[in-house]
């Protein structure tokens, strides 16, 4: 095939006209078109695999008949989410479509809950408020350790002399234990680390130091805007997805969630998708020893400001 459907362009079946192009539909693995969403005469929408297209010329002309068009699954517009221009560029492959046209699908975890299950759980909300005034005084007994101070524990993450290049960030794990109400568990998490060059130090700080403060709103770290050592949260503000450091065409090197496809430059700043915030820088210290510590906090995900969660 010579080349991509557009939007609007004619789409002819093996028998009859067969509708019109509605949107495309991107792979969000390749990052090339996978599917064209038809726009029938009776004006259902119906999405239609690229490899029934036999010839875009003047217009799309396809394999299957009209008939079997109709066939299609139709587009559900909840399952997937529009590409914007900023989006559009941070694909890996050129695509020769309008912003606003191409969709992404959204991942299954992402997608609304299926009518039938929000009843199911609407029901059991209910019946919980109606309890609520039988169980608070044994709830409020069984969570009340949870109402205490945060932890603000220092966590050794890493060493100055792994870093012997600036803004050549590593990702450190860690086994995290997490006491709620009166369990615990433990699990593995991870940071991302630097030693950042003044430059990258100025972008991250500009030009003020970062305060830490605890529930109370007290002061109980600070992170100096001229000490080298950066480290980020291993989570994505978009919702909190894992991310790494790697090439990209329109990018030399760069953070890149693969999620949402947000991508941050070295000092964290948001170069394109709908993260809403820069990367979380969390507190860093170096000891005397030269271990690099930090405190592992965790933002709540999706809002402009940070709002600490743990």
């Amino acid at each position: 095939m010579v080349n991509q459907p557009k939007i609007k362009m004619k789409v002819v079946g093996s028998d009859r006209d067969a509708g019109e192009v509605a949107n495309v539909i991107v792979d969000p693995v390749t990052k090339f078109l996978s599917h064209i969403v038809v726009r029938t005469e009776d004006g259902g929408q119906r999405v239609v695999p690229l490899d029934q297209i036999a010839d875009v010329s003047e217009g799309v002309r396809l394999r299957c008949s009209a008939v079997e068009v109709s066939g299609y699954p139709p587009l559900c517009r909840d399952d997937y989410t529009t590409v914007h221009e900023q989006e559009l560029a941070g694909l890996e492959a050129r695509l020769d479509v309008d912003p606003g046209h191409a969709l992404l699908p959204v991942p299954e975890g992402d997608r609304d809950i299926p009518r039938r299950s929000f009843f199911t759980k609407f029901t059991i909300a209910i019946n919980a408020v109606l309890a609520l005034p039988l169980a608070y005084p044994v709830f409020k007994f069984l969570i009340h350790p949870m109402y205490g101070p945060f932890d603000n524990t220092w966590v050794t993450l890493a060493r100055t002399d792994q870093f012997q290049d600036v803004d050549t960030p590593k990702s450190y794990r860690f086994r995290k234990t997490l006491k709620e109400g009166y369990l615990e568990r433990t699990f593995d998490k991870s940071h991302w680390a630097m030693k950042a060059s003044p430059e990258t130090l100025e972008a991250i700080y500009q030009g003020k130091d970062v305060e830490f403060r605890d529930k109370n709103g007290d002061v109980y770290w600070v992170n100096r805007r001229n000490v080298p050592y950066v480290v980020f949260s291993g989570k994505c503000p978009h919702l909190g997805c894992g991310y790494k450091w790697r090439s990209t065409k329109k990018y030399a090197m760069a953070f890149l969630c693969p999620c949402h496809l947000s991508i941050y430059d070295i000092a964290g700043t948001v170069l394109t998708g709908p993260a809403p915030r820069p990367l979380d820088v969390l507190p860093t210290r170096v000891t005397p020893g030269g271990d690099i510590e930090t405190v592992d906090i965790e933002f709540k995900a999706g809002l402009v400001g940070r709002v600490r969660v743990i």
